[in-house]
């Protein structure tokens, strides 16, 4: 049910507001909340206002509720160039509903600006969300995030700074033409780079593709990562209802703007922090969702650090269970070959997909929009949705979820496969390891016509987990070697410790853990060795005696792996967990965390 206004409690106006407090009196919200104590109460109230009134507010503005907006604009970052027209629509909300709307900039991240990768920086901009939240005089904040890290590290550290906050997705491109192609970032990126490594595209043509496949702003038009986020941000009650997938240039992304400035003043009074919202129950709701939608496999890495904020879990044997009994209904790309975000949007967008769960789903979940989420949903039973884009959980893409979790004794703590963007075929089989010690040995070696490599290896790549030096990166899209490219082989079992894309698509093992890096299993494979795959038994199996193990580890033992000498670098690669704990700092963990590296 709706939280109701504590009594007394005022979501604007003026009155005895907090910019009306006596001197010395520490005002329990707006503007005069957390003063810097300079040994003299009344000095900070007095020193506060004064520096306010330079920026030209009056009393009456700061008697309300001060609503902070953290705006990750960028010039950076390309796909939230719109950002600047949202936060101006933010502010008609707010302003409307008789809050005062205070903008801050916080770190932003971008994949393909962001060396070496934008994972590595999700948790700086984390540290950096919470403690702006936590430091600044705001009562509420709006979240303003898109690209694929941005959104986990806002919901990650608005979770741990406690006030209360709401979600305002970026929203995703809208699709562009080459040829006769309509195309989108990036799934279709990947498709053009496989066909021009086959040698089947030129240089030219690479590069007239290149100049279309990005063509508004926004975040990727797939259900890649960022738009994966978004329908998790939803679905776990942190969004307004319904605005996860409106397109980044559609006049509805303004609109779903200013309703939520207004939502945030509501918060206001009714006092609802991140932690009644996100429970383990509507992180149940937003991994079924996850899994309908075949979404990213780095959604299930962000999902474990933003319970981790909280202490809760993301266990992955529960992942598997969910995912037997939560059908694929998205037939967006990656899954399936002809739908984008745009379609999915005009089609019914997470509202349809969360009335299909239904029956799946906790009902009694509470979200920023001050309803439950049966209650979202009685509202919603009569709108159209298009069955070409959102199929019925009677007639799935797939009957079940789309990521699924594997164990074994090359995987101890688990793995992810997208199994809804992989080829069947080689679900269960054996393979000869093809080795790769990290990045630079595969790209020296992935293309040489002498590398001795067949479509039945399984190819791997070593040292690339979240505590090596690569920390991570969206590098587990395994080139397929050129030799069988050109001999048309288009998919093949490829393996690591690192992330791939949510746009990327294959059968491909991602985030093996515990990471190579540190001793994991996944650092003892040679070439040659045998590796046993199946998804039925969600298994991954180095079929290697434990006698011969134990002599590759005390080789392992004896190299020297030294830590970075300073600053973020030193403190990222001391205290990174691992995967299935969301690749979080061990000391932002509540409770505490540890780190394997």
């Amino acid at each position: 049910m709706a939280r109701k206004p504590k009594a007394g409690s005022k979501a604007g106006g003026t009155g005895n507001g907090e910019g009306e407090l006596p001197p010395g009196q520490r005002a329990a919200r707006g503007y005069l909340r957390g003063l810097q104590n300079y040994g003299d109460p009344d000095f900070s109230v007095y020193l506060r206002r004064a520096f306010a009134r330079s920026m030209g507010y009056s009393m009456d503005e700061l008697s309300r509720p001060v609503i902070g907006i953290a705006n990750t604009y960028s010039r950076f970052n390309p796909c939230h160039r719109h950002f600047p027209e949202l936060v101006d629509a933010i502010k008609r909300g707010i302003q409307s509903a008789g809050g005062l709307a205070l903008e801050f900039p916080t770190i932003s991240v971008h994949e393909s600006t962001m060396a070496p990768n934008s994972m590595k920086f999700r948790n700086l901009m984390a540290m950096d969300t919470e403690e702006m939240i936590r430091a600044q005089p705001m009562d509420a904040v709006v979240l303003m995030g898109g690209c694929d890290k941005t959104v986990p590290a806002q919901l990650m550290g608005a979770a741990s700074a406690g006030k209360p906050a709401i979600q305002l997705i970026g929203g995703p491109q809208m699709t562009g033409r080459y040829n006769e192609h309509r195309v989108g970032a990036c799934t279709d990126c990947r498709k053009f780079w496989v066909e021009y490594r086959a040698g089947r595209m030129s240089k030219p043509d690479i590069e007239a593709a290149e100049g279309r496949l990005v063509t508004t702003a926004g975040t990727c038009a797939v259900m890649g990562t960022a738009s994966t986020m978004a329908a998790i941000a939803e679905a776990v009650g942190m969004t307004l209802p319904g605005t996860a997938a409106i397109p980044a240039v559609h006049a509805d992304r303004l609109r779903a703007a200013e309703a939520t400035g207004v939502a945030a003043v509501r918060l206001v009074a009714s006092n609802i922090t991140p932690d009644q919202i996100i429970t383990q129950k509507s992180l149940d709701n937003a991994t079924r969702v996850l899994l309908a939608l075949g979404g990213s496999t780095n959604g299930v890495v962000h999902l474990a650090a933003i319970a981790g904020r909280l202490g809760l879990s993301l266990d992955l044997h529960r992942f598997n269970e969910l995912s037997d009994t939560t059908p694929v209904i998205a037939a967006v790309k990656p899954v399936g070959n002809e739908f984008y975000m745009e379609d999915f949007y005009a089609a019914g967008g997470i509202g349809a997909v969360l009335r299909e769960l239904k029956p799946l789903l906790h009902l009694d979940c509470l979200t920023v929009a001050g309803e439950t989420l049966g209650e979202r949903l009685q509202s919603d039973e009569a709108l159209w949705v298009d069955r070409r884009v959102i199929k019925p959980a009677s007639d799935p893409v797939e009957p079940e979820g789309g990521l699924v979790a594997l164990f074994g004794s090359l995987a101890p703590d688990g793995a992810i496969i997208k199994r809804s963007a992989a080829t069947p075929s080689l679900f269960e089989k054996t393979g000869r390891a093809v080795v790769f010690s990290g990045l630079d040995d595969m790209n020296e070696r992935v293309d040489d016509p002498d590398l001795d490599v067949t479509e039945n290896d399984f190819l791997v790549l070593q040292n690339v987990g979240p505590a090596s030096p690569a920390a991570m990166p969206e590098a587990g899209f395994l080139p397929i070697p050129k030799k069988l490219l050109r001999a048309g082989v288009k998919d093949m079992v490829r393996m690591s410790d690192a992330r791939m894309s949510g746009t990327a698509y294959g059968t491909i093992i991602l985030h093996i853990a515990p990471e190579s890096h540190i001793g994991g299993p996944l650092a003892l494979v040679k070439t040659g060795d045998l590796i046993k795959l199946s998804v039925k038994e969600r298994r991954l199996d180095l079929l290697v005696d434990e006698a011969e193990l134990q002599k590759r580890r005390d080789v392992w033992a004896k190299e020297k792996r030294p830590l970075p000498d300073r600053g973020y670098n030193r403190l990222f690669h001391e205290n990174v967990l691992q995967a299935p704990q969301g690749a979080d700092f061990s000391f932002l963990v509540k409770g505490g965390g540890k780190s394997k590296a």
